[in-house]
């Protein structure tokens, strides 16, 4: 049998004439044979899959909860399935799954820290993390005066833009929190592991105040202190894993310390089922964050890190690994358009009126299973701008945003967008 090789990479078996290797499925197998090859024996793959089931299931979650309903003006107004189907809160628990991010960006700060010196290694993840927000924000910026010259109603425009904008919130409370690793590793070196103690307590602190005896007393925006220590415990505790602190016994406890925990504040404290909040709720876990979140991280951080090996096995494989790897490489661009997907498939529906799954009022299981479908189009959607726009999370030069005149009127969009955010807010 003859071989053949790659890049010089090892040999490997050519399959004998006849064998059939045509075809999408052939050329898929292949293509995944070739990325696999190319992969460094030292890229670790569960870290890379669980930010990839993150990204994942962040993308699913939105396009479940986040409907865009038709009213009788013929704008779109937001809404979600939540108040109607409060039964399904309890499964977000299993698909917010930001904290995830988090725990994958501490991992990876914790690795990639020492191969340069720190202000060159903050510099290139702080750009790496920006630029595909700068270039969203842009495109809706004129996306904002475009579309009403193009007739769409100008309430599905402020729709679309506040949508848009709320996930966004994310990449900058993350850029934040990665602008002080040099904190936080010098926190995990002095505290290990109980390092994220202290940012969990400030959260816990912090509800304390909101909803204890003397919450009366205590102004509406202190809630929003909780914005980075939240996000900041299952950094820290990458941080740790990283490390080498974060052992399966450890993780057992967090699971069942998390589980626990999230049972008593649903059962007990008053805590909304839901992990993320809706348009009408009177309280939400996210907005501002609660206890809620560091406590569901807990359970998360804790079977991520039972089930890495079985990842780690699994994404050995050609075509699993080669799913992840591409969703890795379109990671920002994807989180930062899953929205703007949703809103154009939606704004073109609404032409035919009232679409059941797109946007009919999501009062009933039957809209839950009229959406399903709808996620196949968003993701058609999507897919292609990911393809066309992933490179631009790359610096910029050699390409048309390398050009001075053309940054200047990216900032100008992005920054027109961010000051007509503060009025549509």
């Amino acid at each position: 049998m003859g071989v053949i090789t790659l890049g010089g990479d090892a040999a490997a078996p050519v399959p004998p004439p006849g064998t059939p290797s045509g075809g999408p499925m052939g050329r898929l197998r292949a293509a995944a044979v070739r990325l696999e090859r190319a992969t460094p024996p030292s890229r670790e793959r569960a870290i890379d899959g669980l930010r990839a089931i993150a990204i994942v299931g962040i993308v699913l979650g939105h396009w479940m909860v986040a409907a865009l309903v038709i009213w009788q003006d013929g704008g779109l107004r937001a809404s979600s399935p939540l108040p109607s189907l409060p039964w399904i809160g309890p499964i977000g628990w299993g698909v917010q799954l930001l904290a995830l991010f988090f725990l994958v960006g501490g991992y990876v700060s914790a690795r990639s820290r020492g191969r340069s010196d720190y202000p060159a290694w903050l510099s290139a993840r702080l750009f790496r993390l920006g630029r595909p927000v700068v270039l969203v924000t842009a495109v809706w910026g004129v996306l904002l005066v475009a579309l009403p010259l193009l007739g769409v109603p100008p309430v599905t425009v402020r729709t679309g833009a506040v949508l848009v904008l709320q996930p966004l919130w994310f990449i900058g409370v993350f850029l934040l929190i990665t602008a002080l690793t040099k904190v936080l590793f010098a926190a995990d070196r002095r505290l290990g592991a109980a390092a994220a103690l202290i940012p969990l307590a400030v959260v816990a602190l912090i509800d304390l105040a909101r909803f204890g005896p003397w919450a009366a007393a205590v102004p509406d925006g202190v809630g929003y202190v909780n914005v980075v220590p939240a996000w900041m415990f299952a950094f820290q505790l990458g941080i740790a894993w990283a490390n080498g602190r974060l052992r399966r016994a450890l993780a057992l406890a967090l699971v069942v310390v998390g589980t626990a925990g999230l049972v008593v504040l649903v059962t007990r404290l008053g805590y909304p089922a839901a992990p993320i909040g809706y348009p009408g709720a009177e309280r939400s876990n996210l907005n501002p964050p609660s206890l809620f979140v560091p406590v569901l991280a807990m359970a998360q951080i804790g079977v991520a890190v039972l089930l890495r090996d079985r990842l780690d096995r699994l994404l050995r494989r050609p075509l699993p690994w080669a799913g992840i790897a591409v969703l890795n490489l379109n990671a920002l661009t994807v989180f930062c358009w899953h929205l703007t997907a949703l809103f154009v498939v939606s704004a073109a529906g609404s032409a035919w009126g009232v679409v059941p799954g797109l946007t009919s009022v999501p009062d009933s299981a039957g809209w839950l299973l009229a959406r399903v479908p709808w996620l196949v189009l968003f993701a058609a959607v999507l897919i292609p701008v990911s393809a066309a726009l992933h490179r631009f999370e790359r610096p910029w030069s050699g390409t048309l945003l390398g050009c001075w005149p053309v940054r200047v009127a990216v900032g100008a969009a992005a920054i027109g967008y961010a000051w007509a955010a503060i009025f549509l807010l």
